[in-house]
């Protein structure tokens, strides 16, 4: 289907157009594959209301629907209820259009209604985090905003553009199909190496998993000890170096570490048999290997972030039980090691669902990216998916540029059996957690030898590593230890540099780590700002004397500069 301009002035081509358009868009954009959400989201017991309370509910029901019929509508009516608070329907056109103002107070009842009844649902706590989960999703999907015909602010606006506004938002949608995701930016602003990911480096060593790039210094004198950086491989490693005044890779060259960091290699049919001890023995550990070969250093420090920091947290387990103390200190951001506390992702997890993913790809075979970023946005449908729906198509706007969301719709594969282990001995099964319950590289892991000092993050609203699941590290790693908490979520908490001034975070100087991530919040104190100066300050004492910066990057012939950075792994898409 090809896009042509003059549609805007033909209603009938652009009303057909439309509904195919919609038809392919509902196809391109599931949220997950539909047999694994279907067993995924089976109740785990049978599912049951009170008859009291579902009387309750359908007797205010009937007295608020009577109570709605019987409202006027007329224009600079209300929009009824709480709904002026929610910013989908902030404007005050909402309430000037009667049959806009109904549909929202109507929406508002049903939503409060069906929350209601979910709250009254006598089932096992997961069931019913299952149900509330699923009646979110339909909430999400069924505001009136999300439809032309009753999203007033749309209505206004192809008024007043004469149909431009749907023309463009019908080529916004085609161009969206094409490349497989909803755009919550204007890609064409942005391009790896060139306004992102631009820290200046060089790769000095890869295999088929990752390329490792070191850092040209900032200053005449490094740390003897080295910084390794372990991002997710669920996702790029330039989150950490989006654009120099929000770069923690520039932060921490700049404040005198000799910094490394991993890039992974996007992955195709040619990994798609790649399992968690490959990505262990050979991508982590061997650039730790490297990182101490090509410094010269006894010791590095290391950083993981998201899964890197559970992919770290097993390589440090693996080389404790070699007796290997190559690693100094680490940091850990937004990290789960006990994932005891999983958040919303843990409606998704249960028996069923892993093997069902063990038999789809456990011996082999690609969890494509894009179904694991659509899944993320999911979990924020209001946010992440029809904030966009509403500006992109029925609005014809293009979304401003934000390096963060380009970043986020640059999608990472996953090998299936990675994936499917992953899933069933952390998810499932928090063998972590049990000294010698699990086996990675032939070594039965116990977090009671990973003795080093550790530095522990978490994000006070991350919905997808809570807090209290970051928390728990602390529990578990027997090392001195610091935790903070910043402000905001899984990413904009970490991305927060000091020169912004924003947010706050928190601190405990009495050294106390209480079971419970609460009784620790109940002692902390809040300090403004960026949590990165606490942190710079943390990693100064563990890197050592300070040495003059290196001339080159490498070291000899087996660890000669390749390409410059960024690299070309990164820019391998999805």
């Amino acid at each position: 289907m090809t896009f042509d301009p003059n549609w805007a002035q033909d209603p009938q081509k652009m009303q057909q157009l439309w509904s195919q358009a919609w038809g392919q868009v509902l196809q391109s954009f599931e949220p997950v594959d539909v047999s694994a959400l279907a067993t995924s989201m089976r109740p785990l017991q049978t599912v049951a209301l009170s008859p009291e309370k579902l009387a309750r509910l359908q007797q205010q029901y009937l007295d608020d629907v009577h109570a709605l019929w019987n409202q006027s509508w007329g224009v600079g009516g209300s929009t009824g209820g709480d709904a002026r608070g929610d910013r989908r329907f902030a404007s005050d056109e909402w309430g000037r259009n009667p049959l806009s103002a109904f549909a929202v107070a109507a929406y508002e009842l049903q939503a409060r209604t069906l929350m209601a009844m979910v709250d009254a649902v006598q089932a096992d706590e997961k069931t019913r985090a299952r149900i509330r989960f699923s009646v979110e999703q339909f909430l999400a999907a069924s505001a009136p905003s999300n439809f032309l015909a009753f999203n007033v602010e749309a209505q206004k606006k192809a008024l007043q553009t004469q149909g431009e506004s749907l023309a463009q938002g019908l080529a916004n949608l085609l161009k969206d199909i094409q490349q497989g995701h909803i755009s919550m930016t204007d890609e064409s602003r942005f391009e790896v190496g060139r306004n992102v990911a631009t820290t200046e480096g060089a790769v000095v060593f890869e295999n088929e998993l990752l390329q490792l790039i070191e850092y040209k210094p900032l200053t005449a004198k490094v740390h003897e000890r080295p910084f390794l950086m372990v991002p997710p491989c669920i996702n790029k490693y330039y989150i950490l170096d989006l654009q120099p005044d929000n770069s923690f890779i520039r932060y921490a060259v700049s404040q005198g570490h000799r910094t490394f960091v991993v890039s992974w290699r996007n992955p195709d049919m040619t990994l798609a048999d790649k399992t968690w001890d490959d990505y262990i023995e050979g991508a982590v550990i061997k650039a730790i290997q490297a990182v101490k070969e090509i410094s010269g250093a006894e010791k590095i420090n290391a950083l993981g972030f998201c899964v890197g920091g559970t992919m770290l947290s097993n390589a440090l387990a693996v080389l404790a039980a070699r007796g290997d103390d190559s690693v100094a200190s680490a940091t850990f951001l937004t990290t789960l090691i006990d994932f005891t506390e999983t958040g919303v992702l843990d409606v998704f997890i249960d028996e069923n669902f892993v093997r069902l993913r063990e038999l789809q790809m456990g011996q082999g075979g690609l969890m494509k990216g894009q179904d694991l970023a659509s899944t993320f946005s999911f979990l924020r449908p209001n946010d992440l998916v029809w904030n966009y729906v509403v500006g992109n198509y029925l609005k014809g706007e293009t979304p401003p540029a934000f390096d963060l969301l380009y970043w986020n719709c640059d999608s990472t594969n996953l090998p299936g059996p990675y994936y499917a282990w992953y899933l069933r001995h952390f998810y499932l099964e928090n063998k972590l957690v049990q000294p010698g319950a699990l086996t990675v590289c032939g070594e039965k892991l116990d977090l009671r030898q990973v003795k080093l000092p550790v530095y522990v993050y978490g994000s006070r609203e991350d919905h997808i590593v809570p807090i209290g699941g970051a928390y728990a590290s602390t529990q578990l790693l027997p090392g001195k230890k610091r935790f903070v908490m910043g402000a905001s979520g899984h990413i904009a908490g970490v991305i927060n540099p000091p020169a912004k001034k924003k947010r706050s975070h928190w601190l405990r100087e009495d050294g106390q780590f209480p079971a419970k991530v609460d009784d620790w919040i109940a002692g902390a104190a809040e300090h403004p700002g960026s949590w990165w100066e606490d942190w710079a300050a943390w990693l100064k004492g563990h890197a050592g004397r300070q040495v003059a910066a290196p001339k080159a990057y490498g070291k000899g012939a087996r660890f000669k500069a390749i390409e410059p950075a960024p690299g070309r792994y990164v820019r391998q898409r999805a």
